[in-house]
């Protein structure tokens, strides 16, 4: 998911830079809410993984 908020970040980069600002802007803020998508799932991911690895270490 980082890699497409990277491409769409790029594409409205360069898009913005040749004048079209209204393509870019909504590029530039697709990659925006992809990039906290996948900050918000890693935050969840790593807290799932913390507690699992607690409770299986616990059992043991």
């Amino acid at each position: 998911m980082l890699k497409w908020a990277l491409i769409f970040l790029v594409v409205g980069l360069v898009l913005g830079a040749l004048g079209f600002g209204g393509i870019g802007g909504a590029f530039v803020g697709l990659a925006k809410i992809l990039f906290f998508i996948a900050i918000a799932l890693f935050i969840v991911f790593a807290l799932l993984a913390l507690f699992a690895g607690k409770k299986i270490s616990d059992s043991i």
